[in-house]
């Protein structure tokens, strides 16, 4: 009789650690963190604001659901995350698919109890988000444009929630959940780009697969030009100059993306296209500092 081999705890923790893509949600708290500072303020009172339990538990809320909702779709995807990505496969290898439906479960259920704790209105964004991240991995990422649309809107949320429960500067913490919205949406759809090969195998009805890729960047040109657009009628009608530079500035990485996006074919082209489209959200995050 062979024995179970017995994974090292270190392993567990490392993998467990990109189970729930803990880079994705640093950048998260940092998002809610500038935007708690800079966007609603007062930002003199930056110290005063860091020590305030209230952030710090709107952000352990906003990281407890999504780190469940990265369980959740991991948990729906592991045989196409074989064909796709297998070496960052990580339930069934360093997790029980038991144990990771469990934290899943526990983290929505701290997630929404904290959001209860702080307002109601903060519970009931949370209780939609963890919705919508169930039916994202169950079903509309296979689908075209919805599950794209769904992810871009809870990207959004991190934001808007600030909205809901501050009120104050609301009109600035939305324009970026705008922003974060557009370049979710066009990270999304490439990311469908770049894994064209796992999902067609497995039955998905990504744009890619409906569409083809050559009309799925036709869609994604249209995307960036009313995205850009967006952007800067935004900041002209609300008269702040400032926002118009940061636009502006965001512009050059923003056509850099444009432009190797024309000549991308291989899901190496489309994994780097990827990961410029999170440099760009990170960039537009630490904008706030300006804004």
């Amino acid at each position: 009789m062979v024995a179970r081999q017995t994974i090292p705890f270190s392993a567990f923790v490392i993998g467990f650690l990109r189970l729930i893509r803990v880079q994705n949600l640093l950048i998260v708290v940092l998002t809610q963190f500038l935007a708690r500072i800079f966007l609603v303020g007062p930002k003199a009172e930056w110290p005063l604001i860091l020590v305030d339990p209230t952030i710090w538990l709107l952000s352990l809320s906003t990281v407890c659901i999504a780190a469940a909702g990265y369980i959740i779709n991991d948990y729906f995807d592991i045989k196409i995350d074989l064909i796709n990505k297998p070496q960052r496969v990580v339930i069934g290898r360093y997790l029980k698919r038991r144990v990771a439906m469990g934290t899943h479960q526990l983290l929505n259920v701290i997630g929404c109890l904290i959001g209860l704790y702080l307002s109601k209105w903060v519970f009931v964004a949370d209780v939609v988000s963890v919705s919508l991240l169930w039916f994202y991995s169950a079903q509309f990422k296979r689908q075209p444009v919805i599950g794209n649309v769904v992810i871009s809107l809870l990207t959004a949320l991190s934001l808007i929630v600030l909205a809901v429960y501050y009120r104050q500067n609301a009109d600035m913490l939305l324009i970026y959940a705008l922003f974060s919205f557009g370049i979710s949406l066009v990270r999304e759809i490439i990311k469908d780009m770049q894994d064209v090969r796992g999902d067609a195998r497995f039955g998905c009805r990504t744009l890619p697969i409906v569409w083809g890729l050559r009309r799925t960047k036709y869609l994604l040109y249209v995307l960036i030009a009313l995205f850009i657009m967006s952007m800067f009628l935004i900041a002209d009608a609300l008269g702040n100059p400032r926002l118009g530079w940061i636009f502006l500035i965001l512009l050059i990485p923003i056509t850099w993306l444009t432009y190797r996006l024309v000549y991308a074919d291989t899901r190496r082209d489309f994994g780097y296209l990827s990961t410029l489209c999170k440099l760009i959200m990170l960039m537009g995050v630490l904008s706030m500092i300006w804004a």
